[in-house]
């Protein structure tokens, strides 16, 4: 298997010169790692008109999840906005709810969404379908409080990145497969899709350093797995699993074409079209895993996001 590795960005190439890179994760890296938190969420809301408040809802066996739900400062709750419920990435084992916040706050900005993210548990301390279950809890408290938080329910949209790209599609079939609430679309940002590892796309990603490897991503599937193997993964962890992708909402994917994910992504999408489903796959030339969150300044960067928002407000916004 080929093992050479579409070139980067020029932009980018030259921005992730400065970054310390890794090919791999352990546990004692792991530890080190969640040292370091978010960015402080004061500097994210700075010069947003927008206010926080912390919600707590309890998963199915009883532990408390935290929500960090944010509204513009002058919503006013009887003229029901859409609502962006976001799973941050992670690569399943690290991040919590501010993590990447900045990607669905532009939203908040953009069409005066309601933003709530949601701190899943992470493995290894958690694993199997607990993640998922985690972030569907959260989307049943919103619904339930829709009215509370002047939300329409016709415009839910849930949205991740990496790891909470494939929580967010997870989330989606729990919720087509269990005649639960209506999702108005899925964003699924370079989502952690697959946990076969087994594309050419992982492979070009081998052996070298990089933001998200394939071996990093043979750790995060340990960890969230445990013991799972073969036919005992469900859809709803590894959503590349799922036999059937007719039903889901409107979907849109974006990936980068030097990225362990890119195939996977893409092959997510021509499934959805194979099932008569309506998706939206951007391939962006050049583009590592990420690449949009760490470096939103960079011109693709822009681009991206630009092409994502206005998907989103051709949904989103009313006729």
């Amino acid at each position: 298997m080929t093992t050479a590795r579409p070139a980067l960005d020029p932009e980018l190439r030259s921005l992730l010169a400065d970054m310390p890179l890794m090919s791999g994760l352990s546990p004692e890296i792991l530890a080190q790692l969640r040292q370091y938190p978010s960015p402080p969420v004061e500097t994210l809301l700075a010069g947003r008109n927008a206010a926080l408040r912390e919600q707590t809802v309890p998963a199915e066996d009883g532990t408390p999840i935290p929500l960090a739900v944010f509204t513009p400062a002058h919503h006013d709750p009887t003229t029901p906005a859409p609502c962006v419920y976001w799973m941050h990435g992670g690569g399943m084992v690290m991040g919590d709810r501010f993590s990447q916040i900045d990607i669905p706050l532009d939203w908040l900005d953009e069409f005066g969404a309601v933003v709530v993210s949601v701190d899943y548990r992470l493995a290894p301390e958690a694993t199997g379908t607990a993640l998922v279950d985690d972030c569907y809890q959260g989307l049943l408290w919103i619904v339930r409080h829709a009215a509370e938080l002047g939300v329409d329910p016709a415009r839910i949209v849930v949205a991740g990145a990496s790891a909470g790209g494939g929580l967010a599609a997870g989330v989606a079939l729990l919720a087509r497969d269990l005649a639960g609430p209506t999702i108005a679309a899925q964003v699924l940002i370079c989502p952690m899709l697959d946990h076969r590892n087994g594309t050419v796309s992982s492979h070009q990603n081998a052996g070298v350093p990089g933001v998200w490897t394939r071996e990093m991503n043979e750790f995060g599937w340990r960890s969230v797995l445990g013991g799972l193997t073969g036919d005992e993964v469900p859809a709803y962890v590894s959503p590349a699993l799922a036999e059937d992708l007719a039903g889901l909402p409107a979907t849109y994917i974006d990936t980068g074409s030097a990225e362990v994910f890119r195939d996977e992504d893409t092959d997510y999408a021509s499934r959805i079209w194979a099932a008569g489903g309506q998706a939206e796959l951007h391939v962006w030339s050049g583009g590592f895993h990420g690449f949009d969150a760490l470096y939103p300044q960079a011109r693709i960067s822009a681009t991206a996001r630009r092409t994502r928002t206005d998907w989103l407000a051709r949904l989103l916004r009313p006729a």
